[in-house]
């Protein structure tokens, strides 16, 4: 397998651009893989883990910013001078910023005090303009996430504007179809399941989609706050997994993907992400946590000799004013 024992660039994305100068976009994508060693109890599967924090803004966000900015752009939906406008709680709104900035566009973001402040000045730095929708105590709510689709909603009725509205946008599946490629080649087609959380369940469906052309037998795990466990059929709840369990089973999931769901705390999520940080030396945020939680619980049941492939969806230096990090 092209698994990496330890943290790092593969050789591959510290030698690829050498022959030319690279344009940022050639940046995103083809990340490390590697395997955890310690969090993992004895008698389980391997788990591998995605160091998606080696895309440009920390985040996988920036695969489906690209997919659905480029192909805006193809189709004529989004001309030079346009503005760009979304919803997003910070990781998707620095990815489009990224592209944006790159390619001339003015871009616009919906988003609350809910999410990590680290996310919001990462976003203005980019030059993206910020709306906050105010939170209820600084939690995840289905009526916080409703309240700012109504206000990109409500700007994207503006002239030449360009609403990407991610939770509907099914050109952002396309964006992770080379995660599922990657996922194949590094593990070399030994892959039993790839585990997940899903916010707009377009990259576990991006994903799984190429994973399971190459064999149909991978399953694929879903991964949702177990204090707002939608997927599963329970009701939707307030919960600080930043990212994902919108409190609604978003337009683009597709349950004949998957093969099961699992529910994990907040609480699990954050201590299996300190966890992650003090014993592998991986330092992501929360949506990873609750990743390698549920991927342990899969490979706990597959046991020896079976591969499970997860993702760390960015980077802990976009967390580091939360409660998941700080210290008194």
């Amino acid at each position: 397998m092209h698994v990496l024992d330890k943290p790092g660039m593969s050789m591959e994305a510290v030698t690829r651009g050498r022959n030319r100068p690279m344009d940022i976009h050639d940046a995103i994508g083809k990340t490390s893989m590697v395997r955890l060693r310690k969090v993992v109890p004895p008698g389980c599967a391997d788990v591998l883990v995605k160091l998606e924090w080696e895309n440009p803004t920390g985040s996988m966000k920036d695969r489906m910013a690209l997919a659905v900015i480029s192909q805006a752009e193809e189709d004529g939906r989004l001309r030079p001078g346009d503005t760009v406008v979304e919803y997003t709680g910070g990781s998707t709104g620095a990815s489009l910023a990224l592209v944006c900035a790159a390619r001339g566009y003015r871009l616009r973001i919906v988003t609350s005090d809910a999410f990590a402040r680290e996310k919001r000045d990462q976003m203005a730095a980019l030059g993206a303009e910020l709306t906050l929708v105010p939170s209820e105590g600084g939690l995840t709510t289905k009526k916080l996430i409703l309240d700012m689709i109504e206000a990109a909603r409500e700007l994207s009725r503006e002239p030449h504007t360009f609403w990407t509205d991610q939770l509907r946008n099914h050109d952002s599946i396309a964006g992770y179809h080379a995660l599922g490629e990657e996922i194949w080649s590094q593990t070399e087609g030994k892959v039993d399941a790839f585990v997940h959380c899903v916010g707009t369940g377009a990259s576990s469906r991006g994903v799984a989609t190429a994973l399971k052309r190459h064999r149909p037998g991978i399953r694929l795990i879903a991964v949702e706050p177990a204090e707002s466990s939608v997927l599963l059929g329970g009701q939707p709840g307030p919960h600080k997994i930043e990212g994902v369990g919108v409190g609604y089973v978003p337009p683009l999931w597709d349950p004949g993907l998957a093969d099961g769901v699992e529910a994990v705390a907040t609480a699990d999520a954050k201590e299996m992400t300190r966890s992650l940080a003090r014993e592998e030396a991986l330092f992501a945020g929360t949506s990873s946590g609750a990743n390698v939680v549920a991927a342990i619980r899969v490979a706990e049941r597959l046991g020896p000799g079976a591969t499970v492939v997860t993702l760390l969806c960015d980077s802990g230096l976009k967390y580091l004013n939360t409660d998941v990090f700080r210290s008194g």
